[in-house]
């Protein structure tokens, strides 16, 4: 190896071992995602069917269902400003200035790996969409899942 190539190979070690680490963090395993919905939110079995009705949805537009899988009203950001939602027919009827091009392929490529689980929530495409176990009954005792917020 000659000196040139020794001098640019320590070089470009240096720059990498000084250059802070921009990229995810490490990934999770589902099993890891599933239990840390149960510890925060309960009813991690329940969270699989909504998320991927919506995670279908959002791949081919269709606002009803996704519409459907909200808990109303629903404060949704689009274009700088926020919205309270008021019912599933509002949301269908607005859907385009609602839900943003970007955000629809965004959230139908969620994979289960990638979400992220705090005591809000599950968050899905870094904050696009929210979901939440929503309480059926004042103890809490029965909830189901729902969209409870929107970013675009």
């Amino acid at each position: 190896m000659s000196r040139l190539s020794a001098a640019l190979l320590l070089a470009g070690v240096m720059f990498l071992g000084t250059t802070p680490f921009t990229g995810r963090a490490a990934a999770q395993s589902d099993s890891e995602v599933y239990n840390r919905i149960e510890e925060l939110h309960g009813n991690a079995a329940g969270f699989d069917r909504p998320l991927r009705q919506l995670v279908l949805a959002m791949r081919s537009g269709d606002a009803e269902t996704i519409a459907g899988l909200a808990e109303y009203p629903l404060s949704v950001k689009a274009d700088g400003e926020t919205y309270d939602v008021e019912n599933a027919e509002d949301f269908v009827e607005n859907f385009d200035d609602l839900v943003t091009p970007e955000t629809r392929r965004a959230v139908g490529r969620q994979q289960y790996e990638d979400l992220f689980v705090n005591s809000e929530g599950v968050m899905l495409t870094n904050g696009a969409v929210w979901m939440g176990a929503v309480c059926d009954d004042n103890a809490c005792e029965e909830s189901h899942w729902a969209i409870i917020a929107i970013n675009n």
